[in-house]
């Protein structure tokens, strides 16, 4: 027994491993030192703070997730489109637009506004609604046209970009209850809504008419001029997110997305069409009515 309760060598050096006392990890790198390893900058931006300018360092998560997703619609969309899978590629438009709508409101409504998040988030409508929806059409309807549908699509291309580029030097001066020209998600919402209708009906391919072609080209190059017209239209920024509103409007809302569902294509092309309609309207019965007077 006495020879049992002696530990044996090997025992005795596992109890002299185990009694090893534990490797200082002071010298591990930290997490500020793990971020300086990485090949990336941190992003600094300037902020004014009452009468002192101040920088900041990191971007908003909440809001730039919306724009990031708005962005990936906008590269699913060209995906989509190259494969010819048409009808994904207007409904990826669509989210996008969806997701676009509430990434600017978010970041009020959370007090989360920055620079970069502006300036990424029209980057990101340069892709959505300004590359995207010209590269889906092009592949769907304008190849047929050859040089006359990529010039189409490059109009409509360059009007995008202009579009934004103007939004973005006046976005301090404008009138916020009106948009300068057609926004770039209508646009593309025309587009994709026109895309998707005629996917629906077997209007790809070969089963393409070539007058189908025609009135598509049309249709883009329209588009891309409104944009960078000076027709007015409403922006519905006026509209609150966060103020009570009677009970019936819930309602309405309701009843709005039953009617969607039953035909979404035909519905939203309907009520976009109306709203680009909308603005030329406008304009001409202001002309009208100052020229009666």
């Amino acid at each position: 027994m006495a020879d049992e309760d002696k530990p044996t060598a090997n025992e005795g050096a596992g109890s002299d491993q185990q009694a090893e006392p534990r490797q200082d990890n002071s010298d591990a790198p930290s997490i500020d030192q793990l971020d300086n390893l990485l090949p990336i900058d941190d992003f600094e931006e300037e902020v004014v703070e009452g009468d002192k300018t101040v920088r900041q360092k990191g971007v908003y998560l909440l809001p730039n997730l919306f724009t990031t997703a708005a962005l990936f619609s906008g590269f699913f969309a060209v995906v989509s489109a190259m494969n010819n899978r048409f009808e994904a590629a207007a409904i990826a438009m669509f989210i996008g637009m969806l997701l676009d709508m509430f990434d600017g409101r978010i970041a009020r409504l959370t007090n989360t506004q920055s620079k970069f998040g502006a300036e990424y988030d029209s980057l990101s409508d340069m892709v959505t609604f300004g590359v995207a929806p010209a590269l889906a059409v092009f592949s769907w309807a304008l190849s047929d046209l050859g040089k006359v549908g990529w010039a189409a699509a490059f109009i409509y291309v360059a009007s995008a970009a202009l579009r934004l580029a103007r939004f973005n030097t006046q976005i301090d001066t404008a009138d916020k209850n009106y948009f300068t020209g057609l926004a770039s998600p209508s646009a593309a919402a025309i587009l994709a809504g026109v895309m998707w209708v005629s996917a629906e009906a077997g209007w790809v391919g070969d089963a393409l008419p070539f007058s189908m072609s025609i009135a598509v080209c049309v249709i883009t190059v329209l588009a891309g001029l409104l944009m960078i017209s000076n027709v007015q239209y409403y922006s519905f920024k006026g509209l609150s997110l966060k103020d009570r509103v009677p009970f019936v409007v819930v309602l309405l809302i309701v009843i709005v997305i039953a009617v969607i569902t039953i035909n979404p294509s035909g519905i939203l092309l309907l009520s976009f069409s109306l709203y680009v309609a909308s603005g030329p309207v406008y304009a001409l019965k202001r002309k009208f009515f100052s020229s009666a007077k």
